[in-house]
């Protein structure tokens, strides 16, 4: 049947059925047995049905679209951008609009009538726009989970942030370090709290001090400069710095160099920080450059064209944000077709991008 569309009756024929009970068994309501509703799901996906999409918003009165609510800083971080498209990108395959919701929301009454589900990305606890759209009265994914009070139920896709942030830690260490840093964001959504946990939990259990500094949660590159400029000079026995935001990875290249730290390596350098990375030299006074500083590894939380295209290529964590927003839109579908529960919480993968501010190969 791949020459033509299936329809409800094909489904209804192969599974030996009626009409009307394909039509409950996919939808979840009416007394079909659940012998009955497995078979019929099953023959539907082996046919390859699809609903159509146009019948089902007339019937359920719905409006064909989407909400997407993205942090305020989203606009100027390709992260977001790549996530919102693989969003859009997915919910047009169920034939579903999205529509971008405004930083500050609206009434959950509102959006409720303007759209038939939400996707709210990295919601934090703080945002007090966060509550109105768990509670708009219409299905949620969240992108990672929300950390405030929630009346009604979510789904979610989460990210092992806290494995992320240890698998940086555990290379740079790997590669020599002993004295890590982590500029890690501020704010309460489980992204950013995740990664200030695991600095302080990972350095517990290994028995090292990691350098935790706190950096606003879209910093820009120059944001970054200074506050790892001000932790070198203070503390030069930092041998590794791991930034989070997104984007923020070229400030700390840019206070290396100012403060001579060759990045890629671990000690070596006879300047004014000594040879065995551990500092103890006096720092280069202000707005002069060292020429031969201790060495300097440099990893990232977010992967992007800022880490790839950095001198030298940045190790970063690839979250793979496109095909994170297109399993967030793809939860939501399966949770408006009645494929998923509402309270469904999947798993997304990351994966570790070694590259030469490590010391690594590309």
């Amino acid at each position: 049947m791949t020459s033509r569309t299936v329809t409800l009756l094909d489904v209804a024929r192969a599974a030996g059925v009626s009409k009307s009970t394909v039509s409950d068994a996919l939808q979840g309501s009416g007394r079909v047995a659940e012998a009955t509703r497995d078979r019929v799901r099953t023959v539907a996906e082996e046919l390859g049905y699809r609903p159509n999409s146009a019948a089902r918003r007339l019937r359920r009165a719905s409006t064909g679209a989407v909400g997407l609510h993205l942090p305020a800083t989203a606009t100027r971080l390709d992260y977001y951008m790549n996530l919102a498209f693989g969003a859009v990108e997915r919910a047009q395959e169920d034939g579903l609009d999205m529509v971008l919701l405004a930083p500050s929301g609206a009434a959950g009454g509102r959006i409720a009538s303007r759209v038939d589900g939400l996707l709210v990305i990295d919601p934090e606890a703080g945002d007090s726009a966060v509550p109105g759209l768990l509670d708009a009265g219409v299905p949620v994914v969240t992108g990672e989970r929300y950390l405030g009070p929630s009346a009604g139920p979510s789904a979610a896709v989460v990210c092992d942030n806290a494995a992320s942030l240890t698998a940086l830690l555990d290379h740079v260490t790997e590669r020599g370090a002993r004295r890590p840093a982590v500029l890690a964001p501020s704010g309460s959504s489980a992204w950013a709290t995740a990664l200030r946990a695991t600095a302080r939990s990972w350095g517990l259990a290994h028995g090292v001090e990691v350098a935790l500094r706190t950096v606003p949660f879209a910093a820009t590159p120059a944001e970054a400069e200074e506050t790892t400029r001000a932790l070198l000079t203070a503390d030069p026995a930092v041998d590794a710095v791991i930034c989070a935001p997104d984007g923020s990875a070229p400030g700390v290249l840019r206070a290396a160099t100012a403060l001579g730290r060759e990045v890629g390596t671990v000690g070596g350098g006879g300047g004014t920080g000594g040879s065995n990375g551990t500092g103890g030299g006096t720092p280069p006074e202000p707005g002069t450059i060292a020429r031969s500083g201790p060495g300097l590894l440099v990893a990232a939380c977010v992967d992007g064209p800022s880490t790839r295209g950095a001198e030298p290529p940045v190790t970063a964590v690839d979250l793979r944000p496109a095909a994170y927003g297109h399993a967030c839109a793809e939860l939501l579908c399966d949770i408006l077709a009645d494929r998923a529960a509402p309270d469904t919480v999947r798993r997304h993968a990351w994966s570790l991008e070694t590259r030469a501010s490590t010391g690594s190969p590309g």
